[in-house]
């Protein structure tokens, strides 16, 4: 037991000092790397792909890497935006690792991204772990998924600078108490924002938008109380100047809070742009 326990910290503080590596790599070429974390059926391909729509139509530089353990089906979804999007196949792995996420960029990244917009495995258990270099984390929840989600996945939603709650549209039939939900939030990652949308209706469009591109601009992003002290492990809160920042406060929406190896090489890719 001991020894597992001793493994998985050195997985991961090697995964740490590549992500560090990596986040200053793509800041000083002024990138910003989004993580976006659900469960399965979240709606987190279909909020990105309105997301990536409306930065195409603001003239915002944007590509998206999403992965999944089988299928190319959300890289031809996000594709419809317009943007540049590769498909990452982890041949059963549960998570993205920062030596992936790099080596799939090689090469592909076109040079003038500004934003970056990682769609994780959809888990919220393994991905938690895992820092990609991030400068904003993003955890997403539909209203059908119940209000105690932020209990039962403390990791996910504790190291979280943002959380977005999907669906709305659905509220009602799926009795979702909003109240119960933002009090379970704050009880594991007390301040951070949580904005509702519904890719249906339209409510909160461009909010996710607007908070990437205010961490670009060097707004500060919110610090989760779980992620410790500067410079601590799996913190992901580091601007685009590699700072660590608080909450910035900016963008529209219903808005609540103020204003966050197992190396595998051989991952299957398709490209779709």
């Amino acid at each position: 037991m001991c020894r597992t326990v001793e493994l998985r910290q050195a997985v991961l503080a090697r995964n740490d000092d590549g992500a560090r590596e990596l986040r200053a790599e793509l800041a000083a070429r002024g990138t910003v790397v989004v993580n976006l974390l659900s469960s399965p059926g979240s709606g987190k391909t279909a909020l990105l792909e309105a997301e990536l729509g409306l930065a195409r139509t603001r003239g915002v530089p944007v590509a998206a890497l999403t992965a999944d353990l089988a299928t190319e089906n959300d890289a031809v979804r996000l594709a419809r935006s317009g943007a540049p999007v590769k498909q990452v196949l982890t041949d059963g792995l549960c998570h993205l690792e920062t030596a992936m996420l790099r080596e799939h960029l090689a090469g592909w990244l076109p040079a003038d991204t500004r934003l970056l917009f990682v769609e994780n495995v959809g888990n919220l258990v393994c991905p938690a772990s895992y820092d990609l270099g991030e400068s904003l984390r993003v955890v997403l929840a539909s209203v059908t998924e119940g209000e105690d989600k932020p209990l039962k996945y403390p990791t996910a939603f504790g190291l979280a600078n943002l959380v977005l709650v999907t669906k709305t549209d659905l509220a009602v039939a799926a009795e979702f108490d909003e109240a119960a939900f933002l009090a379970n939030v704050a009880r594991v990652n007390p301040g951070v924002e949580v904005l509702f949308t519904s890719v249906r209706t339209g409510q909160g469009a461009g909010v996710l938008l607007d908070r990437a591109l205010g961490v670009l601009d060097g707004a500060p992003a919110h610090r989760p109380v779980m992620a410790g002290s500067p410079g601590a492990g799996h913190a992901h809160t580091h601007g685009v100047d590699g700072h660590t920042h608080g909450p910035d406060g900016h963008g529209d929406g219903h808005t609540h809070g103020p204003d966050g190896a197992h190396a595998h090489p051989h991952a299957a890719v398709a490209e779709r742009s």
